[in-house]
């Protein structure tokens, strides 16, 4: 007798394609229905100006120092406004390195979803270091040059 007759047939052990694209158009549709209204409200808030009403960074805040993501609100404002050069000044790693990897990680997650798969990327020990290590040595030396 096999395994599969005396216990019966294996169940699966995820969620069904299904039920994956329903999760997978559901969080899409929140990530629009918050995204979009931020993103209008900040094509409309010019981030350089001060005194805009929009978070500021906490690090920054508490150190006086930049973060690694700092800039992040100008460099999305000045890309809206098609000035990429000056997004490039606000954060030069975060639109060179960040926004094509977070392009890429949203494209597969929605490939995947849509087709029924769950996609989870997998980060490695490595991978953590490469990217902290970045994100140290891009803080460091927009503190000391800029």
């Amino acid at each position: 007798m096999s395994p599969k007759e005396l216990w019966g047939p294996a169940e699966s052990a995820g969620p069904t394609g299904a039920a994956v694209r329903r999760r997978t158009l559901r969080s899409a549709s929140l990530a629009l229905g918050l995204g979009v209204p931020a993103a209008g409200y900040l094509w409309h808030t010019d981030p350089h100006r001060p005194g805009q009403l929009l978070l500021p960074c906490p690090f920054k805040w508490a150190t006086g120092l930049l973060c690694p993501l700092c800039g992040g609100t100008r460099m999305a404002y000045d890309l809206m406004h098609g000035e990429v050069v000056t997004a490039f000044h606000d954060n030069a790693v975060l639109l060179t390195l960040g926004a094509p990897v977070a392009a890429y990680a949203v494209a597969r997650w929605l490939i995947a979803g849509l087709g029924g798969r769950t996609y989870r990327p997998r980060v490695t020990g490595r991978g953590n270091a490469v990217v902290l290590g970045i994100a140290a040595v891009w803080m460091v030396a927009r503190n000391l040059v800029g």
